[in-house]
């Protein structure tokens, strides 16, 4: 584990973010961390950390900084519906920002988003150039199949102009997104000849990373799942072949019994 330093900054447009990087003079692949719901929670900024620990500069944005009541946010009582324009501004601003963090090699650039920001590091993605986009149990129910105001380019467009290793981690007793929605994501990902690794994690619920919430977090799938990032992430800032191929995996542990409309919510 790595000495790390932590700071707040505010970048371009006001948005407020918390970085976290190891203490080391030395150029470091960055991860730009993109919060649930609740907005910037301590958890998010715990992720950071642990990121910053394994040798990552790790900047985590507050997202939803617009909202007009933040405890009632951070609380769950109230939302903020962020377009996908908005966030690839607020994204570029982050980015931006780590020009003045210098251990920060901006070369190498992995997008994670989780629950409702999880489809955010696809939309970045197929916008500009990132090493990967990291996908935490969202940007595969229904809704994020539409085209709306919030959601002006189809998701299937969007993986379509992805150029990037794609990373997605879901949970078999998740309430919102189905086995048949992570399937749907999977063969997006696999008909327009992506890299990637989709796994389907069995008995973990929503949320299932987050240990601030003892209902839903489940340590084992946690842990195995973090691992399996690191993993990944590992292959994608490894020096690239000539010639690589293009790698896809699925992984899943689904009940002979599944039943989608019996998963339920935890808190």
């Amino acid at each position: 584990m790595t000495e790390i330093v932590t700071k707040m900054i505010t970048c371009a447009g006001g948005l407020p973010a918390f970085i976290a990087a190891p203490a080391g003079p030395q150029k470091v692949p960055v991860i730009v961390l993109l919060h649930e719901r609740y907005g910037l929670v301590p958890h998010t900024m715990d992720l950071a950390r642990r990121h910053a620990r394994e040798g990552y500069v790790c900047i985590a944005a507050d997202y939803f900084f617009k909202h007009p009541d933040q405890d009632a946010l951070h609380r769950g009582d109230s939302g903020y519906d962020m377009t996908d324009p908005e966030s690839v501004e607020y994204m570029e601003a982050a980015i931006a920002a780590l020009a003045d963090t210098p251990q920060a090699d901006l070369s190498c650039i992995a997008v994670m988003g989780v629950c409702q920001t999880g489809r955010h590091p696809i939309v970045l993605a197929a916008h500009r150039k990132i090493s990967a986009a990291l996908v935490w149990y969202g940007a595969t129910q229904g809704r994020e199949w539409d085209v709306n105001a919030k959601y002006p380019v189809a998701l299937d467009t969007l993986i379509d102009k992805v150029d990037c290793p794609v990373l997605g981690m879901f949970g078999e007793g998740d309430h919102i997104i189905s086995v048949d929605h992570v399937r749907r994501f999977r063969n997006a990902l696999e008909r327009t000849n992506k890299t990637y690794h989709v796994e389907i994690f069995g008995g973990a619920p929503h949320g299932w990373l987050n240990d601030t919430m003892p209902g839903r977090y489940r340590r084992e799938q946690a842990e195995a799942a973090w691992k399996a990032q690191r993993e990944f992430l590992d292959r994608v800032f490894a020096p690239k072949a000539e010639g690589a191929f293009i790698e896809q995996t699925y992984k899943a542990a689904i009940s002979p019994t599944y039943d989608f409309s019996k998963n339920v919510r935890y808190e």
